[in-house]
């Protein structure tokens, strides 16, 4: 990345990096989504299986992938400062983290996820497909935490449009995989909506070998030599990431594990409800792949523009993110308000299915502008590797404000399973004003601190 005085060649910058992220993200996302829509389409109980399986394994895999992100700002700041050398020393140790953190799940896997499914008390056919779905998204794991690694690497050196194109590659074939494993097309097996774990877990295999291999052919990234050798464990370069990492990973869990607490409640309500309920919430969810991307954005430039001392930079990059953000939730709520009833209908084609999920959207709507201010400010905060504070505020927001309040508005009003919705928002709500609090003091002591090294920029 070059430097940048300009708003105008801000907004530029800002763009070039953004825009390949939120491809990406729409299409990695999408493998989720084409499970969800097109298990529907198989039957109700494969849409309410995938649907419960994805909302356990999100969390789990979201939660555990943050740690991962913590590598992004380290490697920004490494560029920033011209410090190159460390880059891939750092890469790898992290792939071993990776490693580490994937076998941790399968382990844990193995004797919790019948006791979690049968205190959900589901349909039996419902629990069978989730566990099924479940062992066999497992079987892509390993790759997807190291992709993961990869891919923080390659955005963290501002080649946002290479993780793009890699996923643009993936997603045909995650979707020519589940028409053939979820319907049984063309000899292979029906499988339904398990069909759709083993297509995904196979597509996390296909992109895994095509980043290593671009990393290692491809300029920039093969000068960097990634593969060249591998070094032994180093327990201190460990602690680093994940003293930036962990907080990021528990603030993203608690944030995506109330969707699944939410959902182990929706468990008390009847199969309809449950699958309107996470067609709903997997429509926010893809929609909220906006902001987290401006999010993943602001985290590279502010890491670079804070390793390189340009604080002026920063804050400018920050306010660009943040308005960029609020326009695009307003533009998404007016678009879902008007057509939730066409959305429903990509989920399903029963009639009181697509009804209940028109309803739902509704409440999405409210989802979108505490989005639009929390998730950037996040990603802000992660480029200045100020991560603890996000982390509290998760817990709190979501924990002690989001959950409790949706559980008593769910069960002590009229509002039902939508009371659950109303709590979320207002948790989302308590957050975006914490963050923005949080920001601009951060801000002001990086001023601070770095207002004579901008001072000596703008007059050389």
């Amino acid at each position: 990345m070059k430097q940048t005085f300009s708003n105008a060649q801000k907004i530029k910058q800002l763009f070039m990096i953004l825009i390949p992220i939120l491809i990406t993200q729409l299409a990695m996302f999408s493998m989720n989504f084409f499970d969800t829509t097109m298990s529907g389409h198989f039957n109700k109980h494969d849409l309410a299986g995938v649907a419960i399986g994805s909302s356990l394994w999100i969390p789990v895999f979201t939660g555990l992938s943050g740690i991962l992100m913590g590598i992004t700002p380290i490697i920004a700041q490494l560029v920033g400062s011209n410090e190159k050398k460390k880059v891939p020393f750092t890469v790898i140790q992290g792939i071993y983290v990776a490693v580490g953190m994937a076998a941790l799940i399968v382990v844990i896997g193995f004797f919790v996820l019948d006791p979690i499914l049968a205190g959900m008390k589901l349909d039996h056919e419902v629990q069978r497909i989730a566990k099924e779905y479940l062992i066999a998204l497992s079987f892509g794991i390993f790759p997807l935490f190291i992709y993961t690694v990869l891919r923080n690497f390659i955005d963290a050196l501002g080649q946002t449009r290479t993780t793009m194109l890699i996923t643009l590659f993936a997603l045909p074939i995650n979707i020519a995989l589940n028409y053939l494993l979820i319907f049984g097309n063309f000899g292979f097996p029906k499988l339904g909506g398990v069909g759709s774990g083993y297509a995904t877990a196979i597509t996390y295999w296909c992109i895994l070998v095509l980043a290593a291999f671009i990393i290692w052919k491809k300029s920039p990234f093969s000068h960097y030599r990634l593969f060249k050798s591998f070094s032994s464990i180093a327990f201190s370069t460990w602690k680093e990431i994940l003293k930036i990492g962990v907080p990021i990973g528990l603030s993203i869990f608690f944030e995506t594990s109330i969707f699944a607490a939410v959902t182990l409640f929706m468990s008390a309500y009847d199969t309809n409800t449950i699958a309107s309920h996470q067609a709903a919430m997997n429509f926010a969810s893809f929609l909220y792949m906006i902001p987290l991307s401006i999010s993943m954005a602001l985290t590279i430039v502010i890491g670079f523009e804070t390793g390189a001392k340009r604080q002026e930079d920063a804050r400018s990059y920050s306010k660009l993110g943040i308005s960029f953000a609020v326009t695009m939730s307003l533009v998404c709520a007016l678009i879902l308000f008007f057509f939730r009833e066409q959305v429903a209908g990509i989920y399903t084609n029963d009639t009181s299915v697509l009804k209940l999920t028109a309803h739902f959207l509704i409440y999405a709507l409210f989802f979108q502008l505490s989005d639009a201010v929390q998730a950037p400010i996040q990603g802000i905060l992660r480029g200045y590797k100020d991560v603890n504070f996000t982390f509290i505020m998760a817990l709190i927001s979501y924990w002690v404000i989001g959950l409790p309040a949706g559980y008593l508005l769910a069960n002590y009003t009229d509002l039902s399973a939508f009371g659950y919705w109303i709590g979320l928002i207002s948790g989302l709500a308590a957050g975006a004003i914490g963050l923005s609090y949080r920001l601009k003091w951060v801000q002001k002591k990086q001023w601070i601190g770095g207002s004579v090294n901008d001072s000596q920029r703008n007059h050389a």
